[in-house]
């Protein structure tokens, strides 16, 4: 059974209706799998099984909250798990399911864990590249070395000039931005090159 001294330091300072919840809910996490590591990910305490995450749990000031890792793939298939995990606003142990339950979620968790590829997230299709405001084609052809520039910024760069010249809604307003991004492409700054060291 491995303990990380961090989640005993997290739980002790959890407020004092949160601390059954967290103690609870670790205690039952190792009856059901105890071959579970405990660590810490984003300041909050987590389960894990050969360096997957199983589960987290987290304290706030009015409730707790649990989280299944893959929570959408187990229990009885329905998407659980929102903002608050698959359990809602824990306020106390009476929120949670019965141990017999809890334990089986965290069994299924695991053997999930080990025998299921993680699922894959789904690929969003590429924005389609934003067109050239005619003005700024005119002037980039005048300025072969600001043109050069912008070629060889890669597609994100070269985009955030593009819709920052075609957002303005004036003729005043797109010769100004225009004038700017001639400037500053010819010293081969991109878009926002004022904050880049910052």
């Amino acid at each position: 059974m491995s303990r990380d001294p961090r989640v005993d330091a997290y739980i002790a300072k959890a407020a004092p209706f949160a601390q059954p919840i967290l103690k609870h809910v670790r205690e039952r996490v190792h009856a059901a799998a105890p071959e579970v590591e405990e660590t810490m990910k984003w300041s909050a305490p987590g389960f894990t099984l050969d360096g997957k995450i199983l589960l987290m749990m987290a304290a706030f000031k009015q409730h707790a909250a649990l989280n299944f890792w893959r929570g959408q793939e187990i229990g009885d298939g329905t998407p659980k798990a929102g903002a608050m995990g698959q359990f809602g606003k824990l306020t106390s142990i009476t929120d949670l399911p019965s141990n017999k339950e809890f334990d089986a979620l965290v069994r299924e968790a695991a053997v999930l864990s080990k025998t299921a590829p993680a699922p894959r997230k789904a690929k969003h299709e590429p924005k389609p590249p934003p067109g050239m405001h005619p003005e700024f084609a005119k002037a980039l052809a005048r300025a072969p070395k600001a043109r050069a520039a912008l070629d060889g910024f890669s597609p994100s760069a070269q985009r955030e000039y593009l819709e920052w010249i075609a957002e303005a809604k004036q003729d005043k307003t797109h010769e100004k931005r225009i004038a700017n991004a001639i400037q500053w492409l010819s010293e081969g700054k991109r878009r926002h090159w004022k904050y880049e060291n910052c």
